[in-house]
């Protein structure tokens, strides 16, 4: 059951959620040589909603989220972001939709040169070409400390824990305020107590942010603490929609076997 805590976050972030689209996809189908990955695929994400997709390994999650930002061009279908067509962008265009798309990967994806500051800066004054150091300065310390690590700022990533490198790979992708996260299985690696942490503070940021986020995780804890609306995904289609309540309790076996560890 829920805790307090969670409950009040997730009543609230709810509340901002609104009928706009901000991710619109329509029959998605993206093939490697002769393995068909994504064989129809409709999504659609609505502005301040926290969009959960479920699957097994292999599923094709990871490619929907790169045809979102453009990293890989589909077969056929459309993708719209911010209601523009991103296969049909041009550099310029799609450099700029990239600014206000956060993307977290598995790994967090330091750099392992720079220290935390440095890490955050560089997002800073690449993306955003902000290069006032007050201004850094105070953007730096005030997403550490929404992330809770006002004292990592000088260390290297070699120093930090899985969980503080999650943390640091979530301020330094909302540091520059996407519209959008995409998160890739953020709490994967992690012990079942910081998993949970990641997983809250994930609905604490984006709460503060106001972003909309798509969340593809094996984690049913993280799920259930973040998702607004659970997708799941089977032989490169999404075969149930719904919240996880209401896919807890689904008659499909196939739906069921990834709660059998929930009820």
């Amino acid at each position: 059951m829920e805790n307090v805590k969670q409950h009040d976050l997730k009543a609230e972030h709810r509340s901002g959620k609104t009928d706009e689209i901000m991710v619109e996809i329509k029959n998605l189908k993206k093939s490697f040589g002769s393995k068909e990955v994504l064989k129809n695929i409709n999504l659609t994400l609505h502005k301040g909603e926290n969009l959960i997709v479920l699957g097994r390994s292999g599923q094709g999650k990871s490619v929907t989220i790169q045809c979102i930002v453009g990293l890989l061009t589909p077969d056929e279908g459309s993708v719209k972001v911010f209601s523009k067509d991103v296969p049909e962008l041009s550099t310029n265009e799609l450099k700029d939709l990239r600014t206000k798309v956060g993307f977290l990967f598995q790994s967090g994806a330091l750099y392992d040169s720079m220290t935390v500051k440095e890490n955050l800066e560089f997002a800073l004054t690449r993306v955003l070409k902000i290069n006032d150091q007050q201004e850094l300065d105070q953007r730096v310390q005030e997403v550490l400390e929404g992330v809770g690590l006002p004292e990592a700022i000088d260390k290297m990533p070699s120093d930090l824990s899985g969980g503080m490198r999650k943390r640091v790979g979530l301020a330094r992708t909302l540091i520059v305020k996407p519209e959008i996260m995409l998160y890739d299985e953020p709490t994967t690696g992690l012990d079942p107590i910081t998993s949970r942490e990641i997983s809250e503070l994930i609905l604490e940021m984006q709460k503060k942010y106001k972003t909309s986020s798509i969340i593809i995780t094996h984690d049913m804890e993280c799920a259930r603490i973040t998702g607004d609306r659970v997708l799941i995904m089977n032989d490169g289609e999404y075969i149930a929609e719904g919240t996880f309540e209401e896919l807890q309790h689904s008659e499909d076996q196939f739906v069921k076997s990834f709660f059998l560890d929930t009820l």
